[in-house]
């Protein structure tokens, strides 16, 4: 197309002001394989509107330019009729304020490949899996989650701690609520850290998600304690987030996994201001 766009909203689902999924399914090509965890890229020609909540461009943008990011998909690995991502809006940003301001129908340019190594493929089968995340950073965990729990061939628990603002931000709640009713393998602790702002009390937990891992709650649903012998963990969301985890745990004696040194625990390391 003569402004590059290549695929088409199919679904687009706002969670709660500046938090949305969307759906987005390519025209006239096929998706390319990927596997749970990776990320593609997103992008909309500068001459896309921009959403009435964001605030303006931060520099002038020609209007031929193709702004692109990536972001992490959220959809099965098995699920080829689409791809899904949860984005939160940043007011001040190139491309998420256009993002938003998209309907159904509306088309955008979404890349022909995936990308990354936040994956499960690495993590032996019989290994326990805890993901932590803040906001966003729930993203691919969605995917992993979708795509390995009932694989036959992953037999070991998978947990997720999900930090956020409010009970709004806790995207797909309702789906881990079920899932964690449905799959005895599988542990769902959602945090807000403003229950103050709830217009009907929370009854979860409350503060942040490291008073979680300190407090042995993975433990307490599991009825073992995660080491590193029997346990991998990742981590994606706020850097400060993540840096403290680290503190925690390297302090537990796991290991950050690299492609050149094996470890137990994972990390996504990006962040949009």
């Amino acid at each position: 197309m003569p402004d590059g766009t290549n695929a088409i909203v199919s679904q687009k689902i706002e969670h709660a002001p500046g938090l949305m999924t969307m759906r987005v399914v390519p025209d006239g090509w096929e998706l390319p394989d990927f596997t749970a965890g990776q990320f593609s890229m997103l992008g909309l020609p500068g001459s896309a509107g921009r959403c009435p909540m964001s605030d303006p461009d931060p520099k002038e943008i020609p209007a031929d330019k193709l702004i692109r990011r990536a972001y992490s998909i959220t959809s099965a690995s098995i699920a080829r009729q689409h791809l899904e991502f949860y984005i939160s809006l940043v007011r001040s940003g190139e491309l998420t304020p256009r993002l938003f301001n998209l309907k159904i129908g509306d088309r955008l340019w979404l890349s022909n490949k995936c990308s990354g190594y936040f994956t499960l493929d690495e993590v032996p089968a019989e290994k326990n899996v805890i993901m932590v995340a803040t906001g966003t950073g729930l993203a691919p965990y969605m995917s992993m989650i979708r795509s390995e729990l009932t694989h036959e061939s992953r037999r070991g628990k998978i947990a997720v701690i999900h930090g956020a603002y409010h009970s709004w931000d806790l995207g797909y709640h309702g789906e881990l609520v079920m899932l964690e009713r449905m799959s005895p393998s599988f542990t769902y602790i959602p945090v807000i850290s403003n229950p103050e702002d709830e217009p009907v009390r929370w009854m979860g937990r409350t503060g942040f998600v490291q008073p979680v891992w300190r407090e042995g709650a993975i433990e307490k649903a599991w009825g073992l304690k995660p080491t590193p012998e029997n346990t991998h963990i990742f981590l994606c969301g706020h850097p400060k987030m993540i840096e403290s985890m680290e503190e925690i745990i390297t302090a537990e004696g796991f290991v950050e996994h690299t492609r050149k040194t094996p470890g137990q625990y994972h990390v996504e390391r990006y962040w949009r201001v």
